[in-house]
C-alpha cells in the first residue's frame, strides 16, 4: 500500500564541518559498518559523546525502560510531538526522544555513526544518502506529502502581493541542501524569479523565525509551517507549488538496539491515527 521511493541524486554539499561545531568540535570518522563508526567516534572524543548522549538511544535513567531515538525534519515537530504522547501510552516502558532539524543535517549524523533508531526527512533525496550507506533497515517508506509556500509577518510591512515583488525585499530561504531550500530553488526556476536571499537558514523553523519575528520582509516555508503560525503570520500561495511536492519518507535504522519498537513507531506513523494527525498539521497524507 505504501507508495515506492523513486530518489534522485542529491546536488546538496557537505556540511560536516557545521555538524562537528554543534557537538564540540570533533569530526565523525569514516568507516565501514555503523555500529564500528559509533564506537570510534564516541572513544575519539568524551566531549562529542556527551553532546550525542542528549539524543541517544541507550537508557541511562536507571528506571530500566527503552529509551527510542527518533530523528526528524523539522516540519514535522508539531505532528511529532503529538505522535509522542500517543507512543509512550501504548507503550509504557519506552521513553521517546525527538531531535529536530534539517533533514541534510540529520543525515548525515546517521551516516556519521550519531546514535539513533529512526529517521524521518523532508525528502526522499535526503534519505538516499542513508540507504546508499547501508543505515536503513530495509527500504524507507513514504508517510507524508508537503508543498511550499511564502511568508510574511502578520502586518506585512512591505505590502508583498506575489512571487514577483519578491525581488525588492529582504526574503528568507533554507539552504540549498535542505529538502526545503531545494524545494524553494525549484519554484524560483518554475516562476523565473531571481532572487538574492537575505539569510538562508539550516531548516524550515528558522526560516520561519526570521519571519515572525519581523527581521525578513518574507520567507518559503511549508504549508504546515504557515499553518502552525497561525494569525502570525500572512500566507502568500506560490504558482506552480503543486509541481513540487515534497515526500516524507521514514525508516528504521540498521543496528538499533531497539528495531521493534522502533518499528511500532514507524507503524503508528503509517497507522490512521497517525495519518490523522499529520493531516490535522497539514500533511498530504498517503492512506
Amino acid at each position: 500500500m505504501s507508495p515506492a521511493i523513486d530518489p534522485s541524486p542529491s546536488a546538496g554539499g557537505s556540511r560536516l564541518r557545521r555538524l562537528a561545531a554543534r557537538v564540540g568540535g570533533f569530526g565523525y570518522p569514516q568507516r565501514s559498518g555503523r555500529r564500528a563508526r559509533t564506537v570510534v567516534a564516541v572513544a575519539a572524543a568524551g566531549t562529542l559523546a556527551l553532546a550525542l548522549a542528549s539524543c541517544g538511544g541507550d537508557d541511562d535513567s536507571g528506571s530500566g525502560s527503552t529509551t527510542l531515538t527518533v530523528l526528524a525534519a523539522s516540519s514535522l515537530t508539531n505532528a511529532f510531538d503529538q505522535l509522542e504522547g500517543t507512543y509512550e501510552d501504548q507503550h509504557s516502558d519506552v521513553d521517546v526522544k525527538l531531535s529536530y532539524d534539517s533533514s541534510s543535517i540529520l543525515a548525515e549524523q546517521v551516516t556519521s555513526g550519531a546514535p539513533a533508531d529512526v529517521l524521518a526527512t523532508a525528502d526522499p533525496i535526503t534519505m538516499k544518502t542513508v540507504t546508499d550507506a547501508g543505515d536503513t533497515d530495509g527500504q524507507p517508506t513514504i508517510f507524508a506529502r508537503n508543498t511550499m509556500v511564502i511568508v510574511t509577518p502578520s502586518d506585512n510591512p512591505a505590502g508583498l502581493q506575489n512571487m514577483s515583488d519578491l525581488t525588492d525585499a529582504s526574503v528568507a530561504v533554507c539552504v540549498p541542501e535542505a529538502p526545503c531550500g531545494n524545494a524553494t530553488q525549484q519554484l524560483l526556476k518554475l516562476n523565473n524569479i531571481d532572487l538574492t536571499p537575505a539569510t538562508e537558514e539550516d531548516n524550515v523553523s528558522s526560516v520561519l523565525t526570521k519571519v515572525t519575528s519581523g527581521e525578513v520582509d518574507a520567507g518559503f516555508v511549508y504549508v504546515t509551517d504557515a499553518q502552525a503560525a497561525g494569525s502570525d503570520v500572512q500566507t502568500i500561495q506560490i504558482p506552480h507549488s503543486a509541481e513540487v511536492i515534497n515526500d516524507y519518507p521514514i525508516a528504521v535504522i540498521a543496528g538499533s538496539d531497539h528495531s521493534q519498537a522502533a518499528q511500532d513507531w514507524v507503524d503508528l506513523v503509517m497507522s490512521q491515527q497517525g495519518q490523522d494527525v499529520l493531516a490535522k498539521f497539514g500533511f498530504q497524507t498517503v492512506s
